[in-house]
């Protein structure tokens, strides 16, 4: 992005790191360093959530840090963070990365501070990102990092992702120097303003993947802090085939294909520009939606609310505009059969029969690259409208940890 800060390196640069103050610091990598993305979030604005987060009252004197998995890995490493749904501008004071210890400790000899245009602070413009520069840090491609921020003044409302199934911590002061987990008291189950944390120096693995969709590709349902995501399992399966390339997780939690929700993001076909296919060198994208734009017309709740009835045709009229947009930008993507819900809340007959009818348009018609049949996948023989009960986290329409599996295993790594 135009307004994004990114990392420059002088053209003799070689990767180094200095000491101050007991703290790693440096730039490395190549002055034209290839970059992936080793792991993201996607970005929502602030609101209440379904369990306790920091979201709405934001921080003041205070430090957050955020734990995430990695999927690729390589020798030098940098984030990017978002102020895209802040009302003020973002100021950050200081910020520093290390491989995770366990919980909310780091390994206090790969603690690195990351700075700005070589500044320890930056400020983001509302609406804006912002990229830092680069630190000399091996990261192996399923190594979990730590991401810590220091936040001196008062934020106000902070972008975030709300259904992390990862503990985030909190501490008062700056503790970004500190790899104890001690001092961090206060914890939720969501990320603040950290999007992207990319990492260079790897050999190409032959294209980024993306997954795109609601709680089922989020991961509701999973155990937290256990990375069991059907995406984590998808990483997992290609380090396993001696084919590791990065995975990246861009579901929303009770997203839509067609609508924005103040709860659950903007619409996917918004976001698909910003949250896919704007990812350095993605080569495949997995979309799993519709759901969410079939039942939520089904109830009336607040949080389902906007909720327009959606035909099948007006779903398959965005899943087609989705296909148009990752083949313009020469990807290739592969539709995923919506999951059987028989005995959640908004399972209807109506419903029922749009999902029948969207996943015989998605088996049928020819226009994804490839298709994925998570629903056969996962589904009870002894009634396909049902979830496999060994496969059911207890609402009847989201997996378990055990599902996800199911569903990460059902993909054909050659369809990739």
């Amino acid at each position: 992005m135009q307004n994004t800060l990114r990392v420059r390196l002088a053209a003799t640069a070689v990767a180094a790191v200095a000491v101050l103050g007991g703290l790693a610091i440096g730039t490395a990598a190549e002055p034209d360093a290839a970059w992936d993305t080793g792991w993201m979030a996607a970005p929502q604005q602030p609101s209440i959530g379904f369990e306790p987060n920091w979201a709405e009252e934001g921080f003041d004197n205070q430090t957050v840090r955020q734990v995430v998995k990695m999927t690729d890995g390589g020798s030098a490493a940098r984030i990017t963070l978002s102020n895209q749904f802040g009302s003020t501008a973002l100021r950050v004071d200081h910020v520093t990365i290390a491989r995770t210890a366990g919980g909310a400790a780091v390994d206090s000899k790969s603690l690195r501070e990351l700075t700005f245009d070589g500044k320890p602070a930056a400020e983001i413009p509302i609406g804006q990102t912002l990229t830092s520069d680069a630190a000399d840090l091996n990261l192996g491609s399923m190594d979990s990092a730590s991401v810590t921020m220091y936040l001196a003044g008062r934020t106000g409302p902070a972008t975030f992702h709300s259904q992390a199934y990862a503990s985030t911590y909190r501490a008062a002061g700056n503790r970004v120097a500190d790899p104890a987990a001690s001092a961090f008291t206060e914890t939720t189950h969501s990320w603040y303003y950290l999007t992207d944390v990319q990492v260079s120096g790897a050999e190409d693995a032959g294209g980024t993947v993306v997954t795109v969709g609601d709680s089922i590709t989020d991961g509701y349902g999973s155990d937290y802090d256990t990375n069991t995501r059907y995406p984590d399992r998808l990483a997992q399966r290609l380090v396993e085939a001696g084919t590791p390339r990065p995975v990246l997780n861009a579901g929303i939690g009770g997203n839509l294909i067609l609508n924005d929700s103040p709860w659950f993001g903007e619409a996917a076909v918004r976001r698909f520009e910003r949250d896919v296919l704007a990812k350095p060198d993605v080569s495949s994208v997995i979309v799993l939606g519709g759901l969410n734009d079939f039942g939520f017309s089904e109830v009336d709740l607040p949080t389902y609310k906007p909720n327009p009835e959606v035909s099948v045709a007006q779903l398959i009229d965005g899943h087609r505009r989705l296909i148009a947009a990752a083949h313009r930008a020469g990807v290739r993507i592969i539709g995923a059969t919506l999951l059987p819900m028989k005995g959640a809340e908004y399972y209807t007959d109506t419903s029922a029969a749009k999902i029948r009818a969207f996943n015989e348009w998605l088996r049928t018609s020819g226009e994804y690259d490839a298709i994925v049949d998570f629903n056969a996948a996962v589904r009870d023989p002894a009634d396909p409208e049902n979830l496999n009960p060994a496969f059911d986290s207890g609402d009847r329409k989201h997996p378990n940890a055990a599902g996800y599996r199911a569903m990460a295993d059902a993909i054909d790594l050659a369809t990739l």
